[in-house]
């Protein structure tokens, strides 16, 4: 069983709570082996939108594989200079380990860089303060324009909404991907992951971006990974110009729009090949030209040769 902890200071936003609380409770109710808990600072918490709530004080100690979350609030400026957040900043320095995950929602990043728990480490937050956790965590690496990074145990959100794509993501690392895909189908939602993981699924890598011209070209070659998708066909479905559209999605993706493509076809291959189908038939199924011209692409991605998977 895993304690996961939503530590809340006054005036904390909602919804940086309820949403990601509500995808974990619905993990629960799907097998995951989560148990919640509330607490923070004071016995008595008020909401952005003014909800009292009685939480249970900061825990005195943490099992190892726990996860903390934290919250954004209103006015970080005001409200993170109160005693009752410096006394949690405090106990996050005593209590974050590496045996233990933290997550940050919105400006929770900025309790988290407060307490020296980014330092070395990427992150996010919202866009409207990246700036401000750039200058109170100047040893991290503050990344704009993610719905959340993954370094090591501690994760970041942009916030608001993105708490719950980052909730997705760690009921899928602690509750496996098939409860993450029903807790996702439940909460009408798509799920996300961090471009930086090396253990992703091709079909949901490189989509930890929010440009949305990017999202529709990705969407349409993922339909049909195996059609032809020259830059200009791609551009003109996005109306974006060949030259712009190129330039944002290795901007916003982190990958070529080739690359991308070569990816979902080596992955559509994987799959066939697991179906037992001929390398040849594989190869013509995802839009290769060739056997050849698949064994090429091939190489780039995976360590064992296609035959060894029919």
């Amino acid at each position: 069983m895993k304690d996961v902890y939503f530590l809340l200071t006054p005036r904390y936003l909602a919804l940086d709570f309820v949403g990601p609380a509500e995808a974990l409770r619905m993990a629960i109710d799907e097998g995951a082996p989560f148990r919640l808990h509330v607490a923070g600072p004071e016995p008595e918490c008020v909401s952005s939108l003014g909800l009292t709530s009685l939480i249970d004080p900061l825990p005195q100690a943490l099992a190892d594989g726990s996860l903390v979350i934290l919250c954004g609030t209103v006015d970080e400026d005001a409200d993170y200079a109160t005693p009752a957040a410096q006394r949690l900043i405090a106990w996050l320095q005593q209590h974050i380990t590496p045996q233990v995950s933290l997550a940050t929602v919105c400006s929770g990043a900025l309790l988290a860089g407060m307490a020296g728990l980014l330092d070395g480490r990427a992150c996010t937050t919202h866009h409207s303060i990246t700036a401000k956790l750039a200058a109170l965590a100047p040893k991290a690496r503050v990344l704009d324009n993610r719905v959340f990074v993954e370094d090591g145990h501690i994760a970041t959100s942009a916030g608001i909404t993105t708490g719950m794509d980052l909730a997705l993501a760690l009921i899928e690392r602690h509750a496996g991907p098939d409860v993450a895909a029903r807790v996702a189908r439940r909460m009408v939602l798509y799920s996300r992951r961090a471009g930086d993981d090396p253990q992703l699924s091709p079909w949901l890598a490189f989509r930890n971006h929010l440009h949305p011209a990017v999202h529709r070209a990705q969407d349409l070659i993922a339909r049909d990974p195996a059609q032809r998708w020259p830059v200009e066909a791609l551009a003109e479905r996005v109306h974006l110009s060949p030259r712009h559209l190129t330039r944002l999605f290795r901007e916003q993706a982190g990958v070529g729009i080739v690359e991308y493509q070569q990816r979902l076809r080596v992955a559509v291959v994987r799959q066939l090949l697991h179906q037992g189908v001929a390398v040849e038939r594989a190869a013509e199924g995802a839009g290769f030209a060739s056997a050849r011209d698949m064994r090429r692409v091939w190489h780039k991605f995976e360590s064992v040769n296609p035959g060894q998977l029919a």
